[in-house]
């Protein structure tokens, strides 16, 4: 199974893009897909998830900003991004099937990441 992430690019402070990401291969559904991202020098955060149940949880500097959406079948997983910050930037990464809980992530599958550079 593999993960294909798409929709990154370049944009100015305030605009927006929209990032997909598609799984392939030997799959039906999973439990949940998120994004995730690494700005330049710094750690991977969560940025969102979304659960087979249909609930979302988002990390706190892109509340409000940012929604996370599935396909029903939760193979598939988008996520808009409106008045981007240049603190957004970052390579953006697709992951899905969650080993652990909702409250401590653990994704075993990733995608490549995406890069998304937001200029002031």
């Amino acid at each position: 199974v593999q993960l294909q992430a798409s929709g990154g690019g370049s944009v100015q402070a305030g605009g927006s893009l929209k990032l997909s990401c598609t799984a392939s291969g030997k799959v039906s559904s999973f439990n949940a897909m998120g994004w995730y991202r690494q700005p330049p020098g710094k750690e991977r955060e969560l940025v969102a998830a979304i659960t087979s149940g249909g609930s979302s949880k988002y990390g706190a500097s892109v509340k409000g900003r940012f929604t996370i959406t599935a396909n029903n079948a939760l193979n598939a997983v988008s996520l808009q991004m409106n008045n981007l910050k240049p603190e957004d930037t970052a390579d953006y990464y697709c992951a899905a099937d969650n080993m652990g809980t909702w409250s401590t992530f653990h994704f075993a599958l990733w995608g490549q990441g995406t890069q998304v550079t937001v200029s002031s």
